[in-house]
């Protein structure tokens, strides 16, 4: 082989491993962009011209959010908030804003014993924020990724791609939305719920479902204890293994239930509901799974779902 064969081969994209595909239906996706980037490098090489590849990039640091490509931010401050699930603050230059739609997830990139690996995760602030944006991780022992991000701490440079996706909401569309969120599933609902209390003219009532193994374990008390303060917003509690609700707080007692969400307790939901609900579902694939099969039984029109 030339010596000016194997400069062609060192310049061709890698195709990337399954780990490094976040599996969120991604528009691009990493194999999209591979794609593109193996169609370039293939012309220029054709052409035997490599300049055609200058403008070929896999990371940038100019801080703006690029579906393309990883850009770098800088951790500002970590919280843990229960024992294996965090909420990260990105540092954004000035007061820039990464503009995102309702519900929209960025991607991050990470890199564990050599291994390239990619997830998804929708940030919990409003996608309006200045200067910053925050995202709700929840670390798994045994993960790839959660390897890579429990070593995070402030000032560390993380690169994030996107954003991707999201609900396509207008105020006032629905009478009401009924949220189905389980754990960190939690996340895209929020900045939903904060347009709507947000805008005075969006009289949209919200009853909020959030599942969580114990109360100790339920993310973001004192900002959802906020917002079910508007009078267009209800909040559920489903604790699946708490056995009484004697030992909560009072002002949770009469809003939260013992056990899983079962079709039952979403017929109960359901018929409580001061409107006909749009439904938005988030979770994991045997939690949507069910909630789609209680909803179908509660002739709720899968026109009428959403999931994440």
């Amino acid at each position: 082989m030339s010596g000016d064969e194997q400069d062609w081969l060192a310049l061709r994209p890698q195709e990337p491993s399954p780990s490094q595909c976040c599996g969120s239906g991604c528009k691009p996706c990493i194999y999209d962009v591979y794609e593109k980037e193996l169609a370039q490098w293939e012309r220029a090489k054709a052409l035997q011209d490599k300049s055609l590849l200058v403008g070929k990039k896999e990371q940038s640091n100019n801080s703006e959010l690029n579906p393309d490509t990883f850009t770098a931010f800088s951790v500002s401050s970590v919280e843990q908030l229960t024992e294996d699930t965090y909420q990260y603050k990105f540092e954004l230059p000035g007061n820039s804003s990464l503009r995102l739609s309702l519900g929209q997830h960025i991607v991050l990139r990470g890199v564990v014993n050599g291994l390239e690996v990619q997830r998804a995760y929708t940030p919990i602030s409003p996608g309006n924020a200045e200067g910053y944006f925050e995202v709700l991780i929840k670390c798994y022992e045994a993960g790839l990724m959660s390897q890579y991000i429990k070593t995070w701490k402030r000032g560390d440079v993380v690169f994030w791609r996107g954003p991707f996706g999201g609900f396509p909401y207008r105020p006032n569309k629905h009478g009401e939305l009924l949220m189905l969120a389980s754990g960190t599933g939690l996340a895209p609902m929020i900045p939903i719920l904060q347009s709507i209390t947000d805008d005075e003219e969006d009289e949209t009532f919200v009853t909020l479902v959030g599942c969580f193994p114990t109360f100790d374990k339920i993310y973001l008390k004192p900002l959802l204890q906020d917002l079910a303060r508007y009078w267009n917003i209800r909040i559920f509690y489903v604790l699946s293994q708490e056995t009484s609700l004697e030992k909560l707080p009072w002002s949770y007692q009469e809003n939260t239930y013992t056990g899983r969400l079962n079709e039952d307790l979403m017929k109960t939901i359901i018929k409580s509901c001061r409107r006909k609900p749009f439904v938005l579902i988030c979770g994991s694939s045997a939690f949507n799974e069910d909630m789609s099969r209680y909803l179908k039984a509660s002739e709720i029109d899968e026109n009428s779902c959403f999931v994440f």
